[in-house]
């Protein structure tokens, strides 16, 4: 039914309208008080239960940051059957992003290029929502993804990131550092480990005992993944997520006439669950079983998520293929898991 709406609808919309309107009827479902007859149909089987972060999630796989950027539906989320929401990413600064049009469907590929650039309300603001969601009994594990503010200059990035996290790592059961979206002018470069050292201590000393993160870029070269990975172990971070999206646009079947229309942005889906996986696997080269890997990239089918699991990721996350396979998509990966042997 959803494969129909979208081929005859939704995809004739433009992309961030129609993220919008689907954005609307999540975040309305427990404020229309059948969110709890919706988690009863999607409600993951209890041999999916894991154990990460000092947590419990009710699934190994969860929807990644980038879908609701100012955890507005995180209940809504874990109605659908998410075990986590990662929300964000938030930036000490509210900031619009970029201009529009800046999130482009490459249908063929089943991707997605965005260049929204962190478009979010700010930390305050977002601190102030979540705190409202976190004691509740019946929310997802909630993940908070923090950014650099566009407006703020690289070399002060560290000050900026410690305000977010100062706000927002009340609220969270994990904070991430994100550095490598492609879409703030100079972030990627923080991922430099001369850079990275100094800006992910700070903020661990700022996070106090909620567990921190780091998110990575598929684009680092294998030299680049083992030597962060490394860091991230020597200075204690909880775990790593791999990985954010990618800037290259290597084998598409998408005519190349749109996607060069597209322009500039970071290219997530099916296109990077080559190199995702690649990363995956490295890093477990480098790091101890109990560090938390975080897998995303290229996710869709149960398989997936089973395959990414195998290779030693402790969670998945997925979110392009949400736009794909629509609201009922959570609930198709748990029900594929379980069913596995």
């Amino acid at each position: 039914m959803y494969r129909t709406l979208f081929s005859l609808i939704l995809s004739k919309l433009d992309p961030e309208r129609a993220h919008h309107l689907a954005f609307v009827v999540i975040q309305a479902l427990p404020a229309l008080g059948i969110g709890s007859l919706v988690r009863r149909f999607t409600r993951p089987d209890p041999s999916l239960k894991t154990r990460a972060l000092g947590r419990e999630f009710d699934s190994p796989f969860g929807v990644a940051a980038g879908f609701d950027k100012d955890g507005k539906a995180v209940i809504g989320l874990g109605q659908l059957g998410f075990g986590h929401v990662e929300v964000g990413t938030i930036t000490a600064i509210a900031q619009p992003g970029n201009e529009k049009p800046r999130l482009f469907r490459l249908i063929p590929d089943r991707a997605v290029i965005n260049r929204m650039g962190f478009n979010n309300g700010g930390a305050a603001a977002a601190a102030a929502r979540l705190a409202k969601v976190a004691h509740r009994s019946n929310r997802p594990v909630l993940g908070v993804n923090i950014g650099k503010s566009r407006v703020v200059a690289v070399e002060d990035a560290t000050g900026d990131y410690l305000a977010s996290a100062r706000a927002l790592a009340p609220v969270a059961d994990y904070l991430v550092v994100n550095v490598s979206s492609p879409n703030t002018p100079g972030l990627r470069g923080l991922q430099e480990l001369e850079q990275l050292e100094p800006l992910l201590s700070a903020v661990k000393v700022e996070a106090g005992d909620v567990p921190l993160l780091v998110k990575i870029a598929p684009d680092l070269t294998d030299d680049q993944v083992e030597k962060i990975a490394g860091l991230a172990v020597r200075i204690g971070l909880d775990g790593i997520i791999a990985t954010n999206t990618t800037i290259a646009r290597d084998g598409l079947r998408t005519d190349p006439a749109v996607v060069e229309a597209a322009g500039a942005g970071g290219l997530s889906g099916a296109p990077l669950a080559a190199r995702s996986l690649e990363v995956l696997r490295l890093i477990r080269t480098v790091v101890p079983p109990e560090l938390c890997v975080i897998s995303v990239g290229g996710v869709e089918t149960s398989a997936d998520v089973a395959e990414r699991l195998a290779a030693g990721a402790t969670l998945v996350q997925g979110y392009t293929a949400f736009l794909y396979r629509g609201p009922l998509w959570a609930r198709q990966i748990n029900r594929g898991l379980a069913r596995r042997p």
